[in-house]
């Protein structure tokens, strides 16, 4: 069986080379990478349909045809278009059709299957592409415009200058062609599910009632490097640790998530600052992508890094807490999960607070290695936890955050426990795979109609106007 998951914006090769170094790289590409290698691994010929880029600073991503190991499944094939520089990923929307007719070129009447799309850009090359092959096709969004656009506070007023930057009118059209055409819609949660794709953008192309329509396949750890062996860290990692801490073996509350407004860094740091209970138990670790001193190398970070990390180290400075808040430099998943397991065998727990967090892939990469969880009631956790396994908080309330910090602490070996069964019963790459596998054999049982190109809706800049209009 031969299937393609289609990432025009994915830059993939063997080393996750800058994965975590631009804003355009990350979760999305782990999830197609590990997702794709699994599915693999059930004897499916898989490949992932990403851009060619010819570039002196991009070397890593100019081999047409690439590989993540000997197995050679899947294959990492790589359309030129767009021409050969390497583009931001709103840059990409008027050569997607250059992209799909390449792709055709390049299989040139080999047999596909079925494909998997991602992303609003790839869901969209998968509209294109059952247009003119007839090929079914699912749609995996993992974070949809019409969000991103509230969330900014995009209005009437202001909408021109941000479509133009995100383009926001090409992305949401594009979302909900991919809705209206997919086979299947496949999401995280129930939570995303009946809350984000019921947003008045999509209700039309998307009924969140039809259990035919969607399927939830919460996504996975890698549990080869996010695990408990102690045997298999990253030596430079713990040298990092010791040298920063002097080899402190105190508790540690860890905050991994990318510096980002919605994530609420602060709020866990204002919680530590104006707790006495948790200084005296506890102290506060926060892992930065580019600097280990924020007080000297600030200016390092961009704009919008500095605008959130400033008033961190005003309230760090204020609360005169700066002998017990260490910050880490970690660019890669192995030292990710090495700093995991160090801090672990202190009894340390991983905090994410943000205001929503569509699923929450992080809490359950640290709670695969040791580390107790306190997640924010608000979105993914409030399912992925439901069992009892992580601590959930207000994210809105600092009072209720130091509380769940303290009880995570002072039961630090329950929580532990039940987090790591629960990682391992439910939130592997291996499971996620599975939902995907179903999707496919049951798509490939249930073909939809055929489609043509000059029926799609192009124009949901209209749509986006009334809706800001209503809203007002």
């Amino acid at each position: 069986m031969k299937v393609l998951f289609l990432n025009p914006q994915g830059n993939f090769d063997k080393h996750d080379s800058h994965l975590t170094e631009h804003p355009d790289f990350g979760g999305q590409l782990v999830y197609v990478k590990e997702v794709s290698r699994e599915l693999a691994k059930m004897n499916l010929s898989v490949d992932i349909v990403t851009r060619q880029i010819i570039d002196e600073n991009w070397p890593e991503f100019s081999s047409p045809i690439d590989y993540f190991d000997d197995t050679k499944n899947p294959r990492i094939i790589r359309i030129p278009f767009g021409g050969d520089k390497f583009l931001n990923k709103e840059l990409l929307w008027p050569f997607l059709s250059e992209y799909v007719d390449n792709i055709i070129t390049f299989y040139n009447g080999e047999n596909i299957d079925f494909v998997t799309t991602h992303y609003a850009d790839g869901g969209f090359s998968g509209v294109l592409l059952k247009s003119k092959l007839d090929i079914d096709f699912s749609f995996t969004g993992h974070s949809l415009g019409a969000q991103k656009m509230d969330k900014m506070g995009v209005t009437l007023d202001n909408f021109e200058k941000y479509d133009e930057e995100y383009s926001f009118s090409k992305r949401i059209m594009a979302e909900r062609l991919a809705m209206k055409y997919a086979y299947k819609i496949i999401v995280s949660t129930n939570m995303e599910r009946f809350e984000q794709y019921s947003h008045p953008l999509y209700i039309d192309v998307s009924n969140v009632n039809d259990d035919h329509k969607f399927k939830v396949v919460p996504p996975g750890v890698n549990t080869e490097i996010f695990n408990e062996n102690l045997n298999d860290i990253d030596e430079d990692t713990i040298k990092h640790i010791i040298e920063k801490t002097g080899g402190i073996t105190k508790p540690f509350i860890i905050l991994s998530s990318r510096l980002d407004e919605k994530k609420n860094h602060i709020g866990v740091v204002k919680a530590y600052a104006n707790s006495k209970k948790l200084q005296e138990i506890a102290n506060l670790g926060i892992f930065l992508r580019g600097i280990s001193n924020p007080f000297e190398d600030i200016h390092k970070l961009n704009d919008k890094e500095q605008k959130i990390l400033k008033p961190i180290i005003q309230e760090i400075k204020e609360a005169k807490i700066e002998d017990k808040v260490y910050f880490f430099d970690f660019r890669s998943q192995k030292a990710l999960a090495s700093a995991y397991k160090y801090f672990a065998q202190f009894k340390s727990i991983f905090a994410i607070t943000a205001f929503y967090e569509p699923f929450g892939l992080a809490p359950i990469e640290a709670g695969a290695c040791g580390l107790a969880i306190v997640a924010t009631k608000n979105g993914g956790p409030s399912e992925i936890f439901s069992d009892g396994s992580g601590v959930l908080v207000d994210p809105f309330s600092i009072q209720d955050i130091e509380r769940g910090l303290i009880e995570a602490l002072q039961h630090y070996e329950l929580y532990s426990k039940k987090v790591k069964n629960r990682v391992l019963q439910k939130y592997t790459w291996r499971k996620t795979a599975e939902g995907y596998l179903e999707v496919i054999e049951e798509g490939l049982k249930n073909k939809t109609p055929k489609i043509k190109e000059s029926d799609f809706e192009l124009d949901a800049k209209k749509l986006i106007l009334k809706y800001l209009k209503d809203r007002r």
